[in-house]
């Protein structure tokens, strides 16, 4: 996949780094050229710009880039800045980060398409949400190993843990099953419920709205992932 990052400081240089290691194509940009040097061996791309200058953002490779990400953390009104002028260039996907709650209001009223909170969620669960198709959250335990929440893959809803044969085929071991309900609270408002089915049986099927948690080798979690969709 093919990004851009604007914003290299410590949440986007780690996210830009890590999408790169997992064999994405990176343009990371920012207006220090301190940042963009730091970067040069470790991101696809680097280039130092500055991003609220309509005619040279409208030069970068919009068309043929998948996931723009906005963030910027540092100035409020630059990452709002920035983000609307991507939205108005019609790019593919835009995500962008957010500051406080009424920031979080002004990026949904541009229109993004999700937001950021790096103060709640790291860079590495990102960069995992963004490349592989499914995943809800992630674990890092260390840099080889990772416990994964999924949707319960197309292919696999209706058949057992056994016939799926997660150890035997994918090298991963599934955990436990998560179950997602709705329930009114006493003010008749909506909640989710996640309940925890303990540790699935080898007869127990998967159904369409499992969640799945899985833990392997971030290879093995990636080709299961990619094999699965």
């Amino acid at each position: 996949m093919k990004f851009i990052i604007v914003g290299l400081g410590n949440f986007g240089a780690s996210l830009a780094e890590k999408l790169t290691q997992q064999g994405n194509e990176v343009i990371g940009i920012d207006s220090s050229i301190a940042k963009v040097t730091a970067l040069k061996e470790k991101v696809s791309h680097t280039i130092c710009m500055d991003a609220t200058d309509q005619q040279t953002v409208s030069d970068l490779p919009l068309k043929n880039t998948d996931i723009i990400m906005v963030c910027v953390g540092e100035d409020q009104g630059t990452n709002v800045m920035v983000t609307a002028l991507f939205k108005n260039l019609g790019v593919k996907r835009l995500i962008s980060r957010s500051i406080n709650p009424l920031h979080e209001n002004v990026l949904k009223a541009i229109g993004v398409d999700a937001i950021v909170r790096p103060e709640e969620e790291t860079a590495e669960r990102w960069a995992k949400k963004l490349t592989l198709k499914g995943v809800i959250d992630s674990f890092e335990l260390n840099k080889s190993y990772s416990i994964v929440e999924v949707k319960t893959p197309e292919r696999y809803i209706g058949k057992s843990v056994e016939k799926i044969g997660f150890q035997e085929n994918f090298n991963i071991v599934i955990l436990t099953i998560l179950k997602q309900s709705e329930e009114s609270s006493f003010l008749g408002k909506a909640k989710t419920i996640t309940n925890v089915q303990g540790i699935p049986q080898p007869d127990t099927v998967l159904e369409a709205d499992d969640i799945l948690v899985i833990y392997g080798y971030n290879k093995d979690l990636n080709k299961f992932m990619k094999l699965s969709n």
